[in-house]
């Protein structure tokens, strides 16, 4: 099959293409049963049509796909920027700092050490535990996507993970620093040191300045097409630049959705971003499974065994420490930690770069123990992410929409027992004020009657009276 599709040319890439899209969404009928996310679906795909299984896609036509991984990455990026609202980080940003810091040092301090207890150099070991710090937020956020999680666990995580990739580039530039020292007989020149932090600095700028002038370019009379071209132009133009100077394009988009969002307040192109990219996280996905080359696993061996294992307790451990000292909620102190195991995209360039720093044989284990382990991470990873939304409550179950519903019913027979209860009082205010007005009218009869006959009485002595002083005295009473 692999040979058939590179005969066609143009048509063979097309080929593949629809290859990697449908056995990806094949895949996803299987885990869905299985009660996986779908990113799992993705990857196990990738693995089965991939050169090691059934070598469907043309070898040439995977390393000719990295294009797709940075293309996806960068849309992430810009879509995780919109969590970091001026607003929100007032209040919270100073917290998820340091849950970011202990997080992702914790893990990478936990690798360095044990590396070196094993025997490895200093230089290999401070270059996996940079490299270790790192995690990926795409397969994360597809499963948070999948499960339409939402609440303050969620948003801790988006923010969270959009951090920690700058604190793991920070990390390893000052890694990468000591390395290059030391293989230089120890001298360290300056440019070695400020190179890599002004090459992130300026891609940081350039991708807020290409947030702020897109928000100016969408307004309300440009149409729903166009706004999402020029969202495309703006986030391949950055991720282009950044991946052009070796600089990971991951930070500049971050960077660029987050001057958007703070400079429009507008999240509409964000929704339209996310109907647009999902058959390229798909790619990515499926390519990453594709790229798993079965004969590393073995390999690496136990080294590899013993980072996948050692960076999982140092991402839980350290989420548990940082949530401590910030007084977070119980859910981010237990299950925060099960979200940050992912591991892929920027600690693979990073491996690229590390294998350039060590010697030949040390450099081929860097990168072989990052790109098995990362893959296993990334299999993995989306099952340890639905497992902590869903333990977290930010994914409602049948049970919590059943008793939404219930509370719904009861609330509407409460308002219906209630507006009966109204019309009740309704009418009996009704009849009282009816009875007021006729027991008001009994008595002003009552006193007209009275005073009617009063009037009659008054007459009546009046007239009397008149006709006692008027009547002459019969002659029996004159004496």
């Amino acid at each position: 099959m692999a040979l058939f599709l590179s005969n066609l040319g143009a048509a063979g890439i097309i080929l593949t293409i629809a290859v990697m899209l449908a056995s990806g969404f094949l895949l996803t009928r299987i885990t869905k049963r299985l009660h996986l996310p779908n990113v799992t679906g993705y990857i196990i795909a990738g693995v089965i049509i991939g050169p090691w299984c059934l070598n469907l896609v043309p070898s040439q036509y995977i390393e000719q796909m990295d294009f797709i991984t940075d293309l996806a990455l960068a849309f992430i990026a810009f879509g995780v920027g919109k969590y970091f609202k001026l607003s929100s980080l007032k209040a919270n940003g100073k917290n998820m700092v340091i849950l970011t810091m202990f997080e992702s040092l914790t893990a990478g301090i936990f690798i360095t050490i044990v590396m070196l207890a094993m025997g490895l150099s200093l230089s290999f070991s401070l270059l996996l535990g940079a490299i270790g710090c790192a995690t990926a937020p795409a397969s994360t956020i597809m499963t948070i996507r999948q499960y339409k999680a939402r609440g303050p666990f969620v948003d801790t995580i988006l923010q969270v993970v959009a951090l920690d990739d700058a604190v793991s580039l920070i990390a390893f530039s000052v890694c990468a620093a000591f390395v290059q020292a030391s293989s230089s007989n120890g001298s360290v020149t300056v440019s070695q040191i400020a190179l890599p932090v002004l090459f992130n600095l300026l891609a940081l700028a350039l991708g807020g300045l290409s947030g702020v002038v897109l928000s100016r370019l969408i307004h309300k009379r440009r149409s729903k097409d166009h706004s999402l071209v020029l969202a495309c132009v703006t986030i391949m133009g950055v991720a282009g630049i950044c991946t052009s100077l070796n600089v990971s394009p991951l930070l500049a988009c971050m960077a660029s959705g987050t001057a958007y969002i703070n400079a429009s307040g507008n999240k509409h192109l964000f929704k339209q971003l996310n109907q647009f990219t999902p058959p390229l996280l798909v790619m990515f996905f499926v390519l990453s499974g594709m790229r798993l080359s079965i004969p590393s696993l073995a390999a690496a061996g136990v080294i590899g065994i013993v980072y996948f294992l050692v960076r999982i307790a140092g991402k839980y451990t350290g989420s548990a420490l940082g949530a401590a000292i910030t007084h977070a909620s119980p859910e981010i102190r237990r299950y925060f930690g099960l979200a940050l195991i992912p591991q892929a995209g920027v600690s693979i360039g990073l491996a690229v770069l590390g294998q350039r720093m060590l010697p030949a044989e040390s450099g081929q284990l860097l990168s072989t123990i990052i790109l098995s382990s990362g893959l296993l991470y990334e299999m993995v990873g989306p099952a340890c992410a639905k497992a902590s939304i869903k333990l977290s409550g930010s994914v409602p179950g049948k049970a919590a929409v059943a008793e939404k519903s219930v509370a719904a019913g009861k609330a509407d027979v409460g308002k219906a027992g209630s507006g009966k209860a109204m019309a009740e009082a309704a009418t009996e205010k009704a009849m009282a004020v009816g009875n007021a007005a006729a027991a008001g009218k009994a008595v002003a009869a009552g006193n007209a009657m009275a005073a009617e006959k009063a009037v009659a009485a008054g007459k009546a002595v009046a007239a009397g009276k008149t006709a006692s002083v008027n009547t002459p005295l019969s002659p029996n009473q004159k004496r």
